[in-house]
């Protein structure tokens, strides 16, 4: 087989994997699933998640929980979240959320720079946002894409991929059940 024979192939073998590195979700691909997301219908009252962060290894570096309290006054919404990490350490945040036309959403948390984005289409919510993470007395900007999918009318599942300067640090999944009025 001669070198050039062998580039070839070896070119057609990885495409694959190059061309699915590239994908990505698309929000309009949600359009018609069902239940369709409520965001304030859904953030309303009390809900408990519990969730893992993973590191790009897929090793499991810290499990929580958290509690949300959650308010909606018209197009504006606070989510009040008190986190409970496995090593016994606690954090808040609570999330100012508004509702602007055609599904979208902007949100501020004292931990977030600048401002959030998101949308909702379907049962999906993709949330696009940076971070202030405090780690080890030092305070880094992570990018978070965040997606929601309601599951039911209690139970929403949630992925998020954190990254910086586009290198994928790592992954949140959380599990958020509704707690009956």
């Amino acid at each position: 087989m001669t070198l050039n024979r062998r580039h070839i192939l070896a070119a057609a073998a990885a495409s694959p994997v190059l061309l699915a590195g590239c994908a990505s979700q698309n929000l309009e691909g949600y359009a018609s699933e069902k239940p369709v997301l409520d965001l304030a219908r859904y953030f309303n009252g009390t809900i408990d998640a519990h969730g893992i962060f993973q590191d790009r290894s897929g090793q499991i570096v810290r499990r929580f929980t958290v509690v949300m309290v959650c308010t909606w006054t018209g197009d504006q919404g606070v989510l009040d979240e008190a986190f409970t990490y496995s090593d016994g350490t606690t954090q808040r945040r609570v999330w100012r959320l508004t509702r602007l036309a055609d599904g979208r959403y902007t949100g501020t948390a004292d931990d977030v720079i600048g401002e959030a984005k998101g949308q909702t289409r379907g049962n999906a919510f993709r949330w696009n946002y940076t971070l202030a993470l405090p780690v080890d007395g030092k305070v880094y900007h992570v990018d978070l894409d965040d997606w929601m999918y309601l599951m039911d009318e209690r139970v929403m599942l949630n992925r998020a991929t954190m990254s910086k300067f586009g290198v994928r640090l790592g992954e949140i999944t959380l599990s958020f059940t509704k707690r009956a009025p």
